[in-house]
């Protein structure tokens, strides 16, 4: 069974789930519209446009963050998880909005390969963030000054534009020692609307190996 797949059996009838973004996510979203063809029935709330439109293409009923009071589980991938489960996510460029949907879930549900899995945050290189694009030389030179050097994301020749109308800092980084301490530091620079440090949000993380998904499992919050 894939981990998406081993997700989407974890979704119970009537629940309210909210659907990631990237190719995990998409993956999940396909499986659970398996299910939901199957009889299922549940509401999404999306991280994104992008997931938005395919939940709809697959029959997927939608709702806004703002319709419900808390989310049952949500379900998203992750650039990388270190041994507490902490992540680093934002490399789709949704951060804001998956971090704000995973805070209202009761359950946060990770899908990554174990090429995901690092010793340390930071390992891969890069921490995103999502900034204003007013006073965007300013704030890249505060994050200068905490020793990370920021470029801002380009797709296809352009600035990358947040569904927030906001653009995305890639700060470069290493192995990070003291991970609770930096997510404070760069919240608190003004223009700044957030991190990709996931801290002490997952509940359980499926990896998977080949044909086999592993489950690494949280304390409950």
């Amino acid at each position: 069974m894939t981990n998406s797949s081993r997700a989407a059996s974890l979704v119970a009838d009537g629940q309210v789930v909210g659907l990631g973004t990237g190719r995990a996510a998409a993956a999940f979203i396909q499986a659970l519209a398996e299910r939901v063809r199957g009889g299922l029935r549940v509401r999404g709330v999306p991280t994104s446009e992008a997931s938005a439109i395919l939940a709809r293409e697959l029959g997927i009923t939608l709702v806004s963050l703002n319709e419900v009071e808390s989310l049952d589980l949500t379900v998203d991938g992750a650039d990388e998880v270190d041994p507490q489960l902490n992540l680093i996510k934002g490399y789709g460029g949704a951060l804001v909005r998956e971090k704000i949907v995973a805070a209202a879930s009761k359950k946060l549900v990770i899908l990554v390969g174990e090429e995901k899995l690092v010793p340390a945050l930071g390992t891969r290189g890069k921490i995103p963030v999502e900034v204003l694009p007013f006073g965007l030389a300013s704030t890249s030179r505060h994050l200068l000054a905490l020793g990370m050097k920021s470029q801002q994301r380009i797709t296809d020749g352009k600035p990358l534009v947040t569904d927030n109308g906001n653009v995305i800092l890639d700060c470069a980084t290493g192995p990070i020692a003291q991970p609770t301490e930096l997510e404070a530091a760069i919240r608190a620079i003004p223009g700044v609307v957030g991190t990709g440090l996931f801290l002490g949000m997952a509940d359980l993380v499926l990896v998977q190996h080949g044909e086999r998904t592993d489950e690494l499992q949280r304390s409950p919050r």
